[in-house]
């Protein structure tokens, strides 16, 4: 999420109660997840594991719940609750503000753009010109939709995403991480009907110009879609995703997290992707195999019946 202005790292200090040790001068731009980082940016981090990854990023600024080694030109917010810290900064800069009409006025909409009877569209969403948005699509706030978009009814655009900070103190529960990033979906891209599409958790869920998909297609948070995909109907992503350019994923794929996969890949229905897969090759199964090789790996399980009563005619003789 980039704020409007950059704030003074002392104002968000000041904000979450931090003890601040470093560049005490510097401006925070913005808060993202260690994924997304960007020069300026607050990150926050509460499990050791990461302490390292996170002071070593890109970012400027570091909420952190314990004092330790940084590079020079940076700072550490020192909270007890790192997490706790990210909710309010989110909450005070990008707070939960209701849109009770069909389309908010600070929504902006092309030209030649037809929004049809019972879509919404929220808060500071800007949708480009000759786009068709048809009945029942909910586009929700800060959503940014490209020149000549389809979206076909029931499709929501811009849901918060499935990101959860587990909490294990008595009983283990879950902690909604609030979502503050966007979805961008660039010219030119048709989306079926009943499709669902993440926002970001702080940055932005991408989608490529020109591509397309089939209804019932979800895309997880911060995945980025290439330009000219083509996704067929129930095809499932999950977030932090790299889909390259000019990949196909037939229906009922279901991808994992925080993969790529490459440029021109096909993956044929029903297959799993649980690794980062190259690009220009064709797949299949789950989790997915060359697809030649596993159509050869399906035909002998096929003959083992056979096989097996030979083996067993053989013993009798």
């Amino acid at each position: 999420m980039r704020f409007d202005d950059p704030v003074p790292v002392t104002t968000i200090a000041q904000l979450i109660g931090a003890e601040l040790v470093g560049n005490i001068e510097g401006f925070a731009t913005g808060i993202n997840e260690i994924h997304k980082v960007e020069a300026g940016d607050l990150v926050f981090v509460d499990h050791p594991k990461y302490y390292t990854a996170c002071i070593n990023s890109s970012a400027s600024f570091i909420i952190i719940n314990t004092k330790t080694y940084f590079p020079e030109g940076k700072a550490l917010l020192i909270v007890d609750d790192p997490f706790e810290a990210y909710l309010k900064i989110v909450e005070f800069y990008r707070p939960f503000a209701p849109s009770m009409k069909m389309m908010s006025e600070s929504a902006s909409i092309g030209k030649g753009t037809t929004i049809m009877p019972g879509a919404y569209i929220g808060n500071h969403v800007t949708v480009g010109n000759n786009c068709i948005i048809y009945p029942n699509v909910a586009i929700l706030d800060h959503c940014i939709v490209g020149n000549d978009v389809i979206i076909q009814s029931g499709t929501v655009i811009g849901s918060d995403a499935f990101y959860y900070n587990k909490k294990t103190s008595r009983e283990i529960h879950y902690k909604k991480m609030t979502s503050c990033g966007r979805v961008l979906i660039e010219n030119g891209v048709e989306i079926g009907a009943n499709c669902t599409i993440d926002r970001g958790v702080s940055h932005d869920t991408i989608i490529g110009a020109g591509t397309k998909m089939d209804n019932l297609v979800h895309i997880g948070h911060d995945t980025v879609v290439g330009k000219n995909c083509l996704f067929a109907g129930q095809v499932g992503i999950a977030g932090a995703t790299t889909i390259e350019d000019n990949v196909i994923l037939w229906g009922q794929v279901g991808v994992s997290k925080t993969l790529t996969i490459g440029k021109g890949a096909v993956v044929y229905a029903q297959s799993g992707v649980k690794d980062s897969i190259e690009g220009g090759k064709v797949y299949f199964g789950s989790p997915v195999e060359d697809a030649r090789e596993k159509m050869k790996e399906l035909v002998w399980i096929k003959r083992i019946p056979k096989l097996w009563e030979k083996v067993m005619e053989g013993k009798e003789k």
